[in-house]
Protein backbone atom coordinates (compact mmCIF):
# COMPACT_ATOMS: atom_id res chain seq x y z
CA UNK A 1 0.00 0.00 0.00
CA UNK A 2 1.38 3.58 -1.06
CA UNK A 3 1.85 5.82 2.47
CA UNK A 4 -0.64 8.80 3.27
CA UNK A 5 0.27 11.76 2.37
CA UNK A 6 -1.68 13.11 5.34
CA UNK A 7 0.73 14.36 7.47
CA UNK A 8 1.16 13.76 10.88
CA UNK A 9 -0.29 15.40 13.89
CA UNK A 10 1.76 17.60 15.76
CA UNK A 11 2.03 16.17 19.41
CA UNK A 12 -0.70 18.35 22.12
CA UNK A 13 0.93 20.87 24.55
CA UNK A 14 1.86 19.69 28.21
CA UNK A 15 -0.44 19.49 30.67
CA UNK A 16 -0.28 23.02 32.55
CA UNK A 17 2.01 22.97 35.54
CA UNK A 18 0.83 24.66 38.64
CA UNK A 19 3.39 26.45 40.47
CA UNK A 20 2.94 27.10 44.14
CA UNK A 21 2.56 31.06 45.29
CA UNK A 22 2.53 32.82 48.79
CA UNK A 23 -0.40 34.07 50.47
CA UNK A 24 0.62 37.38 49.80
CA UNK A 25 1.14 37.13 46.03
CA UNK A 26 -2.76 38.64 45.28
CA UNK A 27 -1.37 41.96 46.42
CA UNK A 28 1.48 42.06 44.04
CA UNK A 29 -0.52 41.03 40.84
CA UNK A 30 -2.74 44.12 41.87
CA UNK A 31 0.05 46.27 42.07
CA UNK A 32 0.67 45.32 38.64
CA UNK A 33 -1.98 44.92 37.38
CA UNK A 34 -2.35 48.92 38.47
CA UNK A 35 1.22 49.83 36.42
CA UNK A 36 -0.19 48.18 33.57
CA UNK A 37 -3.37 50.36 33.81
CA UNK A 38 -0.95 53.40 33.85
CA UNK A 39 1.03 52.04 30.64
CA UNK A 40 -2.58 52.00 28.57
CA UNK A 41 -5.25 53.86 30.27
CA UNK A 42 -6.99 54.41 27.32
CA UNK A 43 -7.53 51.25 26.23
CA UNK A 44 -8.15 49.60 29.60
CA UNK A 45 -10.46 52.19 30.38
CA UNK A 46 -11.90 51.75 27.42
CA UNK A 47 -12.72 47.76 28.70
CA UNK A 48 -13.54 49.78 31.95
CA UNK A 49 -16.64 51.52 30.83
CA UNK A 50 -18.03 47.87 29.28
CA UNK A 51 -17.66 46.38 33.21
CA UNK A 52 -19.55 49.68 34.22
CA UNK A 53 -21.92 49.29 31.84
CA UNK A 54 -22.49 45.52 32.86
CA UNK A 55 -22.80 46.54 36.19
CA UNK A 56 -25.64 49.33 35.31
CA UNK A 57 -27.55 46.22 34.02
CA UNK A 58 -27.36 44.38 37.35
CA UNK A 59 -28.35 47.61 39.49
CA UNK A 60 -31.37 47.71 37.38
CA UNK A 61 -32.39 44.24 37.79
CA UNK A 62 -31.94 44.16 41.12
CA UNK A 63 -34.10 47.20 41.44
CA UNK A 64 -37.13 45.92 39.65
CA UNK A 65 -36.92 42.23 39.72
CA UNK A 66 -34.40 41.27 42.53
CA UNK A 67 -35.38 37.48 42.17
CA UNK A 68 -33.34 37.57 38.84
CA UNK A 69 -30.33 39.40 40.56
CA UNK A 70 -28.17 36.06 41.03
CA UNK A 71 -29.41 35.01 37.29
CA UNK A 72 -28.10 38.45 36.02
CA UNK A 73 -25.28 38.83 38.55
CA UNK A 74 -23.87 35.48 37.15
CA UNK A 75 -24.27 36.58 33.71
CA UNK A 76 -21.69 39.54 35.61
CA UNK A 77 -19.66 36.78 36.51
CA UNK A 78 -19.76 34.78 32.94
CA UNK A 79 -19.27 37.73 30.26
CA UNK A 80 -16.10 38.93 33.02
CA UNK A 81 -13.62 36.61 31.88
CA UNK A 82 -14.37 37.21 28.12
CA UNK A 83 -14.11 40.85 27.90
CA UNK A 84 -10.93 40.62 30.24
CA UNK A 85 -9.33 39.21 27.37
CA UNK A 86 -8.69 42.63 26.03
CA UNK A 87 -7.20 43.19 29.33
CA UNK A 88 -4.70 40.24 28.99
CA UNK A 89 -3.33 41.10 25.72
CA UNK A 90 -2.79 44.82 27.17
CA UNK A 91 -0.39 43.38 29.68
CA UNK A 92 0.87 40.22 27.24
CA UNK A 93 1.77 43.38 24.60
CA UNK A 94 3.32 45.23 27.04
CA UNK A 95 5.43 42.56 28.78
CA UNK A 96 6.98 41.98 24.86
CA UNK A 97 7.53 45.82 24.40
CA UNK A 98 4.62 46.17 21.96
CA UNK A 99 2.26 48.80 21.70
CA UNK A 100 -0.36 48.78 23.98
CA UNK A 101 -3.04 49.53 21.19
CA UNK A 102 -7.02 48.82 21.59
CA UNK A 103 -8.22 48.16 18.24
CA UNK A 104 -5.97 44.40 18.58
CA UNK A 105 -6.84 43.50 21.65
CA UNK A 106 -10.63 43.31 20.10
CA UNK A 107 -10.13 40.59 18.33
CA UNK A 108 -7.86 38.48 20.36
CA UNK A 109 -10.59 35.88 20.80
CA UNK A 110 -8.83 34.99 17.30
CA UNK A 111 -5.73 33.72 18.16
CA UNK A 112 -7.33 30.51 19.58
CA UNK A 113 -11.58 31.01 18.96
CA UNK A 114 -12.53 27.06 19.05
CA UNK A 115 -11.35 26.31 22.54
CA UNK A 116 -12.65 29.77 23.96
CA UNK A 117 -15.95 28.88 22.26
CA UNK A 118 -15.78 25.34 24.53
CA UNK A 119 -14.81 27.32 27.48
CA UNK A 120 -17.80 30.06 26.54
CA UNK A 121 -20.01 27.17 26.34
CA UNK A 122 -18.96 25.01 29.46
CA UNK A 123 -19.46 28.10 31.50
CA UNK A 124 -22.97 28.84 29.84
CA UNK A 125 -23.92 25.83 31.22
CA UNK A 126 -22.63 26.56 34.58
CA UNK A 127 -24.72 30.15 34.23
CA UNK A 128 -28.10 28.48 32.93
CA UNK A 129 -27.90 25.74 35.86
CA UNK A 130 -27.16 28.71 38.09
CA UNK A 131 -30.24 30.85 37.14
CA UNK A 132 -32.47 28.34 37.13
CA UNK A 133 -31.51 27.66 40.70
CA UNK A 134 -31.75 30.66 41.64
CA UNK A 135 -35.55 30.90 40.10
CA UNK A 136 -36.21 27.61 42.00
CA UNK A 137 -35.29 28.57 45.29
CA UNK A 138 -37.40 31.41 45.11
CA UNK A 139 -40.60 29.40 44.33
CA UNK A 140 -39.78 27.02 46.75
CA UNK A 141 -39.40 29.88 49.66
CA UNK A 142 -42.33 32.25 48.67
CA UNK A 143 -44.89 29.87 47.49
CA UNK A 144 -47.80 33.13 48.20
CA UNK A 145 -46.39 36.13 46.76
CA UNK A 146 -42.36 37.28 46.49
CA UNK A 147 -41.75 40.13 48.62
CA UNK A 148 -40.81 43.87 47.38
CA UNK A 149 -37.16 44.96 47.52
CA UNK A 150 -37.55 46.73 50.84
CA UNK A 151 -39.29 43.70 52.36
CA UNK A 152 -36.43 41.34 51.07
CA UNK A 153 -33.84 43.92 52.24
CA UNK A 154 -35.22 43.85 55.39
CA UNK A 155 -35.07 40.47 55.65
CA UNK A 156 -31.32 40.28 54.79
CA UNK A 157 -30.37 42.59 56.98
CA UNK A 158 -32.51 41.37 60.29
CA UNK A 159 -32.20 37.81 58.67
CA UNK A 160 -35.43 36.69 58.90
CA UNK A 161 -36.24 33.41 56.69
CA UNK A 162 -32.78 32.10 57.44
CA UNK A 163 -33.34 29.04 55.88
CA UNK A 164 -34.13 31.26 52.72
CA UNK A 165 -31.42 33.21 52.74
CA UNK A 166 -28.60 30.01 53.79
CA UNK A 167 -29.90 28.40 51.05
CA UNK A 168 -29.93 31.22 48.57
CA UNK A 169 -26.00 32.27 49.09
CA UNK A 170 -25.30 28.68 49.63
CA UNK A 171 -26.48 27.79 46.57
CA UNK A 172 -24.71 30.82 45.27
CA UNK A 173 -21.28 30.19 47.15
CA UNK A 174 -21.03 27.07 45.55
CA UNK A 175 -22.27 28.15 41.48
CA UNK A 176 -19.09 30.90 41.61
CA UNK A 177 -16.42 28.79 43.50
CA UNK A 178 -17.16 26.55 40.47
CA UNK A 179 -17.27 29.49 37.89
CA UNK A 180 -13.99 30.85 40.16
CA UNK A 181 -12.27 27.38 39.77
CA UNK A 182 -12.32 26.56 36.31
CA UNK A 183 -11.63 29.79 34.88
CA UNK A 184 -8.44 31.60 37.30
CA UNK A 185 -6.02 31.11 34.44
CA UNK A 186 -8.22 29.32 32.16
CA UNK A 187 -8.21 32.07 29.39
CA UNK A 188 -4.94 33.38 29.55
CA UNK A 189 -3.87 29.75 28.89
CA UNK A 190 -5.61 30.05 25.98
CA UNK A 191 -4.58 32.94 24.53
CA UNK A 192 -1.36 32.72 25.85
CA UNK A 193 -0.35 28.96 24.71
CA UNK A 194 -2.97 28.01 22.53
CA UNK A 195 -4.11 25.69 24.61
CA UNK A 196 -7.35 23.04 24.52
CA UNK A 197 -9.94 24.20 26.51
CA UNK A 198 -10.47 21.28 28.87
CA UNK A 199 -6.33 20.93 29.46
CA UNK A 200 -6.93 24.94 30.42
CA UNK A 201 -9.76 24.50 32.98
CA UNK A 202 -8.05 21.48 34.76
CA UNK A 203 -4.94 22.99 35.06
CA UNK A 204 -6.93 25.67 36.21
CA UNK A 205 -8.54 23.95 38.70
CA UNK A 206 -4.76 22.13 39.67
CA UNK A 207 -3.83 25.98 40.43
CA UNK A 208 -6.73 26.76 42.82
CA UNK A 209 -6.43 22.85 44.81
CA UNK A 210 -2.21 23.84 44.85
CA UNK A 211 -2.94 27.37 46.13
CA UNK A 212 -6.28 27.96 48.31
CA UNK A 213 -5.02 29.86 50.78
CA UNK A 214 -3.73 32.23 47.76
CA UNK A 215 -6.72 31.45 45.51
CA UNK A 216 -8.95 32.47 48.61
CA UNK A 217 -7.12 35.65 49.00
CA UNK A 218 -7.52 36.74 44.91
CA UNK A 219 -11.67 35.93 45.24
CA UNK A 220 -12.08 37.97 47.87
CA UNK A 221 -9.78 40.68 46.49
CA UNK A 222 -11.96 40.60 43.18
CA UNK A 223 -14.87 40.32 45.24
CA UNK A 224 -14.24 43.38 47.41
CA UNK A 225 -13.16 45.27 43.97
CA UNK A 226 -16.51 44.65 42.62
CA UNK A 227 -18.26 45.15 45.33
CA UNK A 228 -16.26 48.09 46.45
CA UNK A 229 -17.42 48.94 42.28
CA UNK A 230 -21.15 48.67 42.88
CA UNK A 231 -21.30 50.63 45.90
CA UNK A 232 -19.36 53.90 43.81
CA UNK A 233 -22.25 53.93 41.47
CA UNK A 234 -20.54 51.79 39.26
CA UNK A 235 -17.89 54.42 38.52
CA UNK A 236 -15.14 52.23 40.18
CA UNK A 237 -16.04 49.49 38.15
CA UNK A 238 -14.69 51.93 35.35
CA UNK A 239 -10.93 51.46 37.38
CA UNK A 240 -11.06 48.60 39.75
CA UNK A 241 -11.93 45.95 36.82
CA UNK A 242 -9.15 47.10 34.50
CA UNK A 243 -6.79 46.50 37.05
CA UNK A 244 -8.39 43.19 38.41
CA UNK A 245 -8.16 42.13 34.17
CA UNK A 246 -4.43 43.28 34.15
CA UNK A 247 -3.74 41.55 37.76
CA UNK A 248 -5.10 38.05 36.56
CA UNK A 249 -2.56 38.37 33.69
CA UNK A 250 0.44 38.49 36.24
CA UNK A 251 -1.27 35.75 38.54
CA UNK A 252 -1.00 33.33 35.33
CA UNK A 253 2.21 34.20 35.29
CA UNK A 254 3.19 33.36 38.56
CA UNK A 255 0.99 30.28 38.92
CA UNK A 256 1.72 28.30 35.65
CA UNK A 257 5.08 27.39 35.00
CA UNK A 258 6.53 28.67 31.68
CA UNK A 259 6.36 25.92 28.45
CA UNK A 260 10.02 25.21 27.42
CA UNK A 261 11.54 27.53 24.77
CA UNK A 262 10.91 24.49 21.50
CA UNK A 263 7.10 24.36 23.29
CA UNK A 264 6.54 27.54 23.18
CA UNK A 265 3.97 28.53 19.95
CA UNK A 266 4.61 31.89 18.13
CA UNK A 267 2.24 34.61 18.31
Amino acid sequence: MSESNTPAEEPGLPFPRARDVSVGAPLRWIVQGLADLRASPVASLFYGFCFAGMGLLVTVVFEHAYEYTMAVTSGFLLLGPFLSMGLYELSRRRELGKDADLLPTLTVWKRNAGNIGIFAVVLGVVFLVWARASLIIFALFYTDEVPNLSGFLGQVLSLENFEFLAVYFGVGFVFATIAFAVSVVSIPLMLDRNQDAISAMLGSVGVLLRNPAAMMVWALLIAGCTVAGFLSFHLGLVVLMPVIGHATWHAYRDLVAPLPASDTPTQ
